[in-house]
C-alpha cells in the first residue's frame, strides 16, 4: 500500500525506511535482505519479507542489479517450443526459476543458423541475465557454447554435452531398449521405426539404439523412415507402411508421429494393435487419450526443470562453471497402454 501523510493525501511508495520502521529493524538490515545477504537470522528476514508485502514495497531492481551486479533473472533459449520435449523443458524450468526467487527472459528460435544461437545468448548477456540456458542445442550449434567466457553461468538441456559447459542430459537409450524388447518380447519378428530428423542428437540416439537391440537379438533390421517430429510426416509414413504384411510393430521416435501412424493405419483399414502394434515415445498428456490408448516411454521432466535451475544457481554462486557437474536424467519409463499386443 502508499503511505498517507495525517491530511489523507497519498505520499510517494513506501521505501526501504518504511519497511524498516514496520518490521522494528534498521534499514542496513532491509538492505541486506534484499541482496539475500546471510548475515540475517531467518525469523528477522521473514519479519522483513512481511513488511514488505504489508506495504506493497517493490524493491528498485534496476539499481539492485547495479549494486549486486545481479539481476535475479535467468535466460533462457529455447528451440522449437511447439514440441512437446522442449515445451516442457521449458515449463518446468520456469516453474523452478520462481520458485527460486528469479525471474525468466525467453527468447524462442526456430532452427538457425550456427551464427543466431551464439548471438542470441550474447543478447541475453547484454541484458545482464544471471545465467543462460540453453535447451536441445542443435549438435553443430554445441561447439560454440564451450568457448564462451567461463564466468558466464551456462546450461544446455538435451543435445550432446559440450566440453566445459554444464549439462542436463536425457537418457533415452535404455528406455528404446526396453520398448523394442518388449514387442519382441510379445512375438513380432521384429520392429519398424518411424525416426525424427537426422542430425537431431536424441533423433539419432533413438535411431542407434533401436537399431542395435534389433542387431543383437539377431532380428532383421528395417530401413528406418524419417518424419520431422510431426504427426503429419508420422501420417505420411503410416501410409508407406500400411498394408505390409511384414509390419506387425512400429516404435516411433514420438507421440506425435505414433498419432499420424494411427490415423494412416485406420485410413487403410489396418487395425491397433490387432494387426500392428505400436509404441511411441514422451507420453504427451493426450497420449492415454488416443485410440486406442498409446503404449509409449515417459520422462521426467520435473526433475530435469530442478537440475537445470539447480545448476544454473550453483554457477552464480561460484561465479565459475568450473566444478560444476553435469547430470545424467534416469531413463525413461516404459507406459503400457492399448496399443501393443501379440502379433495375428
Amino acid at each position: 500500500m502508499t503511505e498517507r501523510s495525517a491530511d489523507g493525501r497519498a505520499n510517494r511508495p513506501p521505501d526501504i525506511h518504511a519497511v524498516a520502521r514496520h518490521a522494528g529493524v534498521s534499514h542496513q538490515t532491509v538492505s541486506r535482505v534484499l541482496n539475500e545477504s546471510p548475515r540475517v537470522r531467518p525469523a528477522t528476514r521473514e519479519r522483513v519479507r512481511e513488511a514488505m508485502r504489508v506495504l506493497g514495497y517493490t524493491p528498485n531492481v534496476a539499481a539492485r542489479t547495479l549494486i549486486t551486479r545481479r539481476s535475479r533473472t535467468l535466460g533462457l533459449v529455447v528451440l522449437n517450443e511447439e514440441l512437446y520435449g522442449p515445451a516442457s523443458a521449458l515449463r518446468h524450468v520456469e516453474q523452478d526459476s520462481r520458485s527460486a526467487g528469479y525471474g525468466l527472459r525467453i527468447l524462442n528460435l526456430p532452427p538457425m543458423a550456427r551464427s543466431t544461437l551464439r548471438e542470441a545468448v550474447e543478447s541475453l548477456r547484454q541484458q545482464l541475465v544471471d545465467a543462460v540456458i540453453v535447451v536441445d542445442p542443435h549438435p553443430e550449434d554445441q561447439p560454440l557454447l564451450g568457448p564462451l567466457p567461463s564466468d558466464l553461468p551456462l546450461v544446455t538441456v538435451g543435445g550432446l554435452r559440450s566440453a566445459g559447459v554444464p549439462s542436463v542430459s536425457y537418457d533415452s537409450g535404455p528406455g528404446v531398449r526396453q520398448a523394442v524388447q518388449y514387442l519382441l518380447g510379445l512375438g513380432h519378428r521384429t520392429v519398424h521405426h518411424i525416426a525424427g530428423p537426422a542430425g537431431w542428437a536424441e533423433a539419432d540416439i533413438r535411431r542407434s539404439v533401436w537399431e542395435r537391440t534389433l542387431e543383437q537379438a539377431g532380428r532383421e533390421v528395417p530401413a528406418p523412415i524419417e518424419g520431422d517430429w510431426t504427426a503429419r510426416s508420422g501420417h505420411a509414413a503410416g501410409l508407406a507402411l500400411a498394408g505390409r504384411d511384414d509390419v506387425t510393430a512400429v516404435f516411433c521416435a514420438n507421440d506425435q508421429m505414433a498419432l499420424g501412424l494411427f490415423h494412416a493405419l485406420a485410413e487403410r483399414g489396418v487395425r491397433t494393435p490387432e494387426d500392428v502394434s505400436v509404441v511411441g515415445f514422451d507420453d504427451v498428456p493426450d497420449a492415454a487419450y488416443y485410440r486406442p490408448a498409446l503404449t509409449t516411454l515417459r520422462q521426467d521432466f520435473a526433475e530435469l526443470g530442478r537440475h537445470t535451475v539447480r545448476l544454473a544457481l550453483r554457477q552464480i554462486e561460484t561465479g565459475t562453471r568450473e566444478g560444476v557437474e553435469s547430470v545424467t536424467l534416469a531413463p525413461p519409463s516404459l507406459i503400457l497402454r492399448a496399443s501393443t499386443a501379440p502379433p495375428a
